[in-house]
């Protein structure tokens, strides 16, 4: 469980999305005692949002046989705690699932209703989302330049295009001018489809190019995702771009990397993925308890299959806290070849320290 209150916990709190995100619900200060009516009610509204929505149904009844057979063994009853009992309805969901994705949360404060609207939120709804996000920075944590013009871009998250349109931006405009991009997803635990296309279509030219499609059960359709044909400010196209990745590194996030290394757009370097290609909302099931349930599965316009259960490998592996150094010194090594004499100083210093830092030596 992440300590930080991740960006796509303010996202489904915010409840304005149309679009599917991660279900996480923030960590809660206090636990609650709950009662047997209280147990029966998650379960039974729980199982009834699987039965209704989760996108394998043969899937959706197992896990209902798994967990009706486990109450009448009676396991629930001396769960007193909240907390505890949410943890383990999603730990026994899962052990038939194996989806990532599929939660039950529990919240000490009472939950607000949350349908998922359909179109576009209301104009409150959508500047109740940009306030929340933008004390974040819209998941645009860090822009920098590194030794030798290498960009660099930490993203926390994909926040959805029509509040983190500008941000994203003003980002991009800023590594325009570099010579190598690296993007960091090492922190980033997914977000919306969107903004996972407004990110992409940066590294594209202005032909429109198809990244992948998510079939959603609930209205038995398939969305095809695909980069824009405009977007503000200054794409980053003909330039090597490099991924970051970790084991945290989940959902949409995996979504971006996913498609990117199929098109060849970038290399990724770090860990192999969480594995969550199943994307989702959240359902009410009482006062303090909500489930979110996959609806949703992607297909990659290239593999014609997800990374669902087994994360996206990278063609660099690397343990995640070495994965910038690596890509940095190789977008240096690369450049250094055929750099301009005036900054080549520059470039063979910071081959140096990298290679030194990679190596565990001082100094």
């Amino acid at each position: 469980m992440r300590t930080r209150i991740p960006l796509l916990a303010l996202m489904a709190s915010s409840l304005v999305s149309a679009q599917p995100v991660s279900a996480q619900t923030p960590p809660s200060a206090a636990d609650m005692t709950i009662d047997a009516a209280t147990r029966t009610a998650v379960i039974d509204g729980a199982l009834e949002a699987l039965r209704a929505f989760y996108v394998y149904p043969d899937v959706a009844a197992k896990m209902a046989d798994a967990i009706r057979q486990r109450q009448q063994q009676r396991e629930y009853d001396a769960i007193a705690s909240a907390r505890t009992f949410a943890d383990k309805l999603t730990s026994d969901l899962q052990a038939v699932s194996h989806d990532k994705h599929l939660r039950v949360g529990y919240s000490a404060e009472v939950l607000p209703p949350m349908a998922m609207p359909q179109g576009p939120p209301p104009p409150a709804a959508l500047e109740r989302m940009r306030a929340a996000l933008s004390q974040v920075n819209f998941g645009f944590e860090r822009v920098e330049r590194l030794a030798g013009n290498v960009g660099y871009l930490d993203l926390r998250a994909f926040a959805p295009p029509a509040v983190m349109g500008d941000t994203a931006a003003a980002a991009m405009t800023f590594l325009a001018n570099a010579d190598a991009l690296i993007i960091d997803l090492r922190q980033n635990g997914g977000g919306s489809p969107d903004g996972v296309a407004l990110v992409a279509t940066y590294l594209f030219g202005a032909d429109p190019v198809r990244l992948n499609d998510i079939y959603d059960r609930p209205s038995d359709e398939t969305r095809q995702f695909r980069t824009l044909p405009y977007v503000p400010g200054k794409r980053f196209v003909d330039k090597d771009v490099y991924v970051l990745t970790s084991a945290r590194t989940f959902s949409a996030a995996e979504d971006f990397t996913y498609a990117v290394k199929n098109l060849k757009r970038a290399t990724i370097v770090g860990e192999v993925t969480g594995g969550g290609a199943h994307p989702g909302g959240p359902h009410r099931l009482t006062d303090h308890f909500m489930i979110g349930v996959p609806a949703g599965r992607s297909i990659s316009s290239v593999t014609h299959t997800d990374w669902e259960g087994v994360g996206v490998e990278p063609d660099i592996k690397v343990a995640a806290d070495k994965a910038l150094a690596t890509a940095h010194l190789k977008a240096l090594e690369k450049r250094a070849a055929t750099a301009d004499p005036r900054f080549k100083r520059e470039i063979d210093t910071a081959i140096e320290r990298l290679k030194k830092e990679l190596s565990g030596s001082q100094g």
